[in-house]
């Protein structure tokens, strides 16, 4: 009698549908890194390449003059160090403001509660460019122009709204069960918010950051308006200095781009880790 084997599970062949969406995602994938990448080549190889019609799509040759020209001829350590200094402190404010914000706009129950929320988002709605001159009257006034602190207490006002809905938005997912158990055990509610609300929203706390952090890094109008000591100028402020009236140094300028890139690049590497930490954390075991 011939012993009965289950049948082996044959794999799917990929099919017309998969193939063509492979496909796709390998353009769409191409076509938003080649920039990218033509930044990079263009700041690694020979300016007679790339001046060469058509340049090449690989280098020949690897020349680093442009980054030799950048970091020698230019402070652009110092232009990076103060950005990663007003970037972290607006990191820090907007974290030590926008906790007890989103909080109170998930767990507590006031009067024009809702109101309040919506007048929060609709400040998000006003362009820049309308409020750089009462801000500039305003720091004047104060004596806080040039000054990294005061930048990054702006760039923290205009972030904080933004990231209060993000982080309510975690709060809201912790289950009500859980918060009512603290509170029956004897927390109060500054209690319940640091020992069990924020350990459960991770995510929310690392979204936050990552949004203020790059907000504040790229951030360009107001730095230029508040700032106009050369000593003091972020790395946004530095790099628009390369371009001047009578010459465009375009080589430069690549290696720049990729070196004012790479260190949000590695925030981001270095973060997303506690992400995708606190994504596959879970409230209660077993």
């Amino acid at each position: 009698m011939s012993t009965l084997r289950p049948t082996a599970t044959r794999r799917r062949l990929p099919s017309l549908e998969d193939a063509l969406r492979g496909a796709a995602i390998v353009v769409i994938s191409a076509i938003i890194f080649f920039p990218v990448y033509w930044m990079i080549v263009s700041s690694i190889r020979p300016s007679a390449e790339s001046l060469s019609f058509p340049p090449p799509l690989l280098p020949g040759s690897i020349d680093l003059q442009s980054y030799v020209q950048l970091f020698v001829e230019k402070p652009i350590a110092r232009w990076l160090l103060l950005s990663t200094l007003v970037a972290s402190l607006t990191v820090i404010g907007t974290l030590i403001l926008v906790i007890p914000a989103a909080y109170a706009l998930s767990r507590l129950y006031w009067p024009g509660r809702s109101a309040f929320g919506l007048l929060l988002l609709f400040t998000q709605m006003m362009p820049a460019a309308v409020v750089v001159a009462p801000v500039l009257a305003l720091y004047r006034g104060l004596g806080w122009t040039d000054n990294l602190w005061a930048l990054a207490l702006l760039h923290t006002a205009f972030v904080v709204p933004l990231c209060a809905w993000v982080l309510k938005a975690s709060f809201d997912a912790v289950p009500k069960e859980i918060v009512e158990a603290a509170l029956i055990d004897g927390c109060d509610r500054w209690k319940v918010l640091w020992l069990v609300v924020l350990p459960l929203t991770k995510p929310g706390l690392v979204a936050v950051s990552v949004i203020a952090f790059f907000a504040s890094w790229n951030e360009y109008l107001f730095a230029s308006t508040l700032i106009t000591r050369n000593d003091l100028y972020t790395a946004s402020l530095g790099l628009a200095t390369l371009m001047t009236q009578l010459d465009t140094p375009l080589f430069v300028l690549m290696a720049a781009g990729v070196t004012f890139s790479v260190l949000p690049v590695l925030f981001y590497m270095a973060i997303q880790r506690h992400l995708l930490r606190g994504l596959t954390a879970g409230a209660v075991k077993g």
